[in-house]
């Protein structure tokens, strides 16, 4: 697919989602048969996001299983498979199939952790839908429906009725707005990124043609969703740039260490100090994980040239 097509479909998935736009569902699905696993990666996440929108439910669950089963692109079946999760008791038909994927030895790491999440989460819907378990508001302490549960679980992993929950989703819509706000200095490769420590570590990545997602939300445990500054798809490594030095933001970088420590995350960790010795930093502590540079590569990048990706590393 030519690549402007396909940022153009993926872009366009990520905008629906990001804006609840619920009239353009047969969009998504249309785009869930996209040649571009990324636009369909994306679509899936949307139609998770749009769950509790008001959806035909049943149509997006007949859309994403199979997907979740079955689609090549191993990171495109694990968004299918969260997207399932957010459609609650919907999926109880795909619990089955989740379970399979869950035990499967043969499946990737992250897809039978995020498949054994899905079937505790539909469960656990299940189990309050039968038995109209009394479940209350973290904030305000009002009784919440099964439907407040599901939808409030899924936005947030905690429990708020609708009033309270549109009020912690503003909340987070303003805090998201300013960080892209924050977003004010290009990386090589477009990507817009909110500090010179940052723009570094993004044109080290491109240099080495290694892909990376920039400030995607990612959920580590219950109650606590995290963005990492840096995440390596292709080697399952993220990588924090730890630019500030007051108080409250040490604070905050020493619970996101203890985060990804807790949850198995392989965390590289990035100082303003070490950015004179960048490239032989982030070689030894890739080296250490698996992945090995080749010796042409280390000269190409000290010079500025450019190789093709495949000379630049085996693991």
């Amino acid at each position: 697919m030519d690549r402007q097509l396909e940022k153009r479909l993926s872009d366009r998935a990520v905008a629906i989602g990001r804006e609840g736009e619920v009239a353009a569902f047969g969009e998504l699905l249309k785009l869930l048969g996209s040649s571009s696993a990324n636009a369909r990666r994306l679509a899936a996440s949307a139609l998770g996001k749009l769950a509790w929108m008001g959806v035909d439910q049943s149509t997006a669950v007949a859309a994403l299983a199979p997907m979740a089963r079955c689609d090549p692109h191993p990171q495109t079946r694990q968004y299918a498979i969260k997207a399932l999760k957010a459609y609650g008791t919907a999926a109880q038909d795909c619990l089955h199939d989740l379970r399979d994927m869950a035990q499967n030895p043969a499946e990737k790491d992250y897809i039978q952790r995020d498949a054994a999440s899905a079937v505790k989460f539909i469960e656990e819907a299940l189990q309050i839908a039968a038995s109209a378990s009394e479940q209350h508001c973290q904030r305000c302490s009002t009784r919440v429906s099964s439907d407040e549960y599901a939808r409030s679980h899924q936005a947030f992993q905690r429990v708020f009725c609708d009033r309270c929950f549109d009020e912690v989703f503003l909340e987070r819509r303003n805090f998201e707005t300013q960080v892209e706000i924050n977003k004010t200095i290009e990386a090589r490769d477009g990507t817009v990124v909110q500090s010179e420590g940052e723009r570094r570590l993004a044109d080290w990545l491109t240099t080495y043609g290694i892909a990376y997602r920039y400030d995607a939300k990612f959920r580590m445990i219950a109650e606590f969703q995290i963005r990492p500054d840096f995440y390596l798809p292709e080697m399952d490594v993220y990588i924090e740039y730890w630019g500030m030095d007051t108080p409250q933001y040490k604070m905050s970088m020493y619970k996101k260490q203890i985060l990804y420590q807790q949850e198995g995350k392989r965390l590289i960790s990035v100082y303003p100090k070490d950015l004179p010795a960048l490239d032989g930093l982030l070689l030894t502590k890739l080296s250490l994980l698996g992945y090995h540079p080749r010796i042409d590569a280390r000269s190409k990048v000290s010079g500025g040239g450019e190789c093709n990706k495949s000379e630049r590393w085996r693991n």
